[in-house]
């Protein structure tokens, strides 16, 4: 997968500096720094799958815009994520779990944009992110009976970092995709955006024994961002 992503950023690479040399004597690019922030919703694709809940969590960073050409850019950002996911149990029982995973995000995305004071926009291409902490909460009734709950139930991604056959992968890659609008004023612009976060690799290192359970433990997140740039030229 890692020519798979090396592949994907050269293709977006392209696609844009191409056309800027074709029209560099019609358009003058253009370069926005920003920062903004929003709200995400986050869980694992396990399979075999696990009955699970999404994890509401916060993402932030800095962003990188350049417009190479009319309708067409790049978009480049560096963020701190909170993911994980909480686990689903019968509403009758007194257990209570979820996961925390906290990653560094840098998007590298082709950003095609429509209109003049308001535009909208629309933000795709792969991302890589570095997992920067994990941590677990339960509840005390669950935290009694962990042991016989994983001897009974093979889902044992609850206190999966004191197995050694589960290891979480420090490196995470996938696709985000965004829509938006972005309103452009005499102090800046400002996006605001949906996005989704696909993700390709797993969070669970892989490996072949008969104790490893989970063929794929992939992340899928949602978000809301809003983002104020300024121009720099």
């Amino acid at each position: 997968m890692r020519y798979f992503f090396t592949l994907i950023v050269t293709a977006l690479l392209l696609s844009f500096i191409s056309p800027l040399y074709a029209q560099k004597e019609t358009f003058k690019g253009e370069l926005y720094l920003g920062a903004g922030g929003g709200a995400l919703f986050s869980k694992i694709d396990f399979v075999p799958s696990v009955p699970l809940a999404y994890k509401q969590g916060v993402f932030g960073g800095i962003s990188a815009k350049y417009i190479s050409e009319k309708n067409l850019g790049l978009l480049v950002e560096l963020n701190y994520t909170q993911r994980g996911w909480k686990e689903e149990f019968d509403a009758s029982s007194e257990f209570s779990y979820n996961r925390s995973l906290n990653y560094v995000e840098m998007p590298f995305m082709t950003h095609i944009y429509g209109g003049k004071k308001t535009r909208f926009i629309v933000n795709v291409g792969p991302q890589i992110s570095l997992l920067v902490g994990d941590s677990e909460e339960m509840s005390q009734a669950l935290s009694d009976n962990v042991d016989t709950r994983r001897a009974e139930n093979p889902e044992r991604q609850i206190g999966m970092q004191y197995e050694g056959v589960y290891e979480l992968k420090r490196v995470d890659y996938g696709i985000v995709a965004a829509i938006g609008m972005e309103l452009k004023t005499g102090i800046g612009d400002f996006d605001l955006e949906g996005r989704y976060y696909f993700g390709l690799g797993d969070i669970f290192t892989s490996r072949r024994s008969e104790d490893a359970y989970f063929s794929r433990s992939a992340a899928r997140v949602i978000g809301v961002k809003l983002t104020y740039y300024v121009r720099m030229f």
